[in-house]
């Protein structure tokens, strides 16, 4: 197949750091998966498959890497889409941590949206922003002039404002719903014994992880072909790369099942009340 125009790439991708990064996704998703099937979190599916897009997409742009200057068009497209894509997944799994942790802690009126709406609301954007970025990426991937690229661009900036206007707002439930517990602490909040304090503080972090790496991406697309930020690698993996495995990290070592790992028909974390310390 022939290859796409060198301006595909406005610098020759680093080998050694799209295979590193295709390792070090690779370990942390085959965590999840083990972490996925031995607790039956199955909820945070979503998570894994993140990283196993990010595994994948990094792979793919160390095949592009090892073809400098002749990179086929397949690769690229892989490289371009999917690790745009992965926070999305991060970010629906991370909505749904939210609501099974206040229910958990029988915390429901504290909360300014109501948990039966609160996952549902949050994934309904969370689902639209990605649908919007696949499509402007699938634009950019196969732009074949300068209005094409930017329509493509354009389009994915419009997905990813929506992702962080989202985000924003749930920056904001968390931080209601938390000043709430810690003011009027629940009895459920007080007697439990697990680790609902140390998640809510993970989420803080990998929304805020996922939030930086946004404002970059509307920052790189927003500049142009033109910019710093798309004429040097180095701030990809800084601001983007870097942040998201931190982020899969982090949910490897806080995994959501210390927590919440099957909630009852009232949708109430059952067997973690019953038994507190039960994974922690």
């Amino acid at each position: 197949m022939a290859g796409p125009s060198p301006s595909k790439y406005l610098y020759d991708p680093s080998l050694a750091a799209a295979a590193l990064f295709a390792a070090l996704f690779g370990i942390s998703s085959a965590a999840h998966l083990f972490q996925l099937v031995r607790n039956r979190t199955w909820y945070f599916i979503a998570f894994f498959l993140g990283a196993l897009f990010e595994v994948v997409g990094y792979a793919a742009r160390a095949v592009n890497a090892a073809q400098t200057p002749d990179w086929t068009l397949v690769p690229f497209i892989i490289q371009t889409l999917l690790p745009l894509l992965g926070p999305a997944l991060f970010a629906a799994s991370i909505y749904m941590i939210l609501g099974r942790i206040i229910r958990v802690l029988d915390g429901e009126n504290l909360s300014i949206i109501s948990t039966r709406w609160l996952t549902k609301i949050f994934v309904f954007g969370d689902v639209f922003s990605f649908a919007i970025q696949c499509i402007g990426g699938g634009v950019l991937s196969g732009a074949k002039n300068k209005s094409a690229l930017d329509r493509g661009q354009n389009i994915i900036l419009v997905g990813l404002a929506i992702q962080i206007i989202f985000f924003a707002c749930f920056i904001l439930v968390i931080s209601i719903f938390h000043y709430r517990i810690v003011k009027r602490p629940t009895r459920t909040s007080l007697i439990t014994h697990l680790p609902w304090a140390q998640f809510i503080y993970v989420l803080y972090f990998s929304s805020l992880l996922i939030m930086i790496r946004s404002i970059f991406r509307v920052a790189e697309f927003a500049g142009g072909q033109d910019s710093a930020l798309q004429t040097s690698e180095a701030y990809l993996y800084c601001l983007d790369t870097v942040l998201m495995f931190i982020c899969c990290v982090a949910f490897n070592v806080w995994h959501p099942s210390r927590v919440v790992s099957w909630l009852g028909p009232k949708g109430y974390a059952d067997v973690e009340l019953e038994n507190p310390t039960n994974g922690v």
